[in-house]
C-alpha cells in the first residue's frame, strides 16, 4: 500500500473536520487549512461562527456575548473529543494525545492543535 503524502493528509483531515463542523456543530466553515508539523496537526477554519453567534458577539454587552460563544463552542468541541481524537487517529495512524482550540469572536476564525504521541513520518 501505498503512503499518503503530507499533502494528501492535510487535505483528508481538512475533509473530515469540515464535515464534523457540519454534522455536529450545524454549520461547516467557509475555509479549512491544515498542517502538519512534526507531531502536531494545525487545523486552521475560517468563518465558522453562526448568525446567532455573531449576533450575540454584537450584543451591547459585548464581553459577555463573547465569552459565551468560546465557552458554548470550547464545550461542544470538548465534548466530540473521542470522535475528534478517533478521526485523527485513524487519518494520521498516530494516537492523539492533546488537543487545544480557540476562536476569534471578532475574526469568526477557530484554531484546533492536535499533539500526536510521535512525529509524522
Amino acid at each position: 500500500m501505498l503512503q499518503k503524502t503530507t499533502g494528501q493528509l492535510e487535505a483528508e483531515i481538512s475533509e473530515a473536520i469540515t464535515r464534523f463542523e457540519r454534522e455536529y456543530m450545524g454549520r461547516g466553515p467557509q475555509e479549512t487549512r491544515t498542517q502538519l508539523l512534526e507531531d502536531c496537526v494545525l487545523v486552521r477554519l475560517r468563518g465558522v461562527l453562526t448568525p446567532a453567534e455573531t449576533q450575540l458577539v454584537h450584543m451591547d454587552n459585548r464581553l459577555e456575548g463573547r465569552r459565551l460563544v468560546k465557552r458554548m463552542r470550547t464545550e461542544l468541541l470538548e465534548n466530540a473529543r473521542p470522535l475528534l481524537d478517533t478521526m485523527i487517529s485513524h487519518i494520521t495512524g498516530r494516537g492523539v494525545v492533546s488537543m487545544h482550540t480557540d476562536i476569534s469572536t471578532v475574526t469568526g476564525e477557530r484554531i484546533i492543535l492536535f499533539t500526536l504521541d510521535k512525529p509524522h513520518a
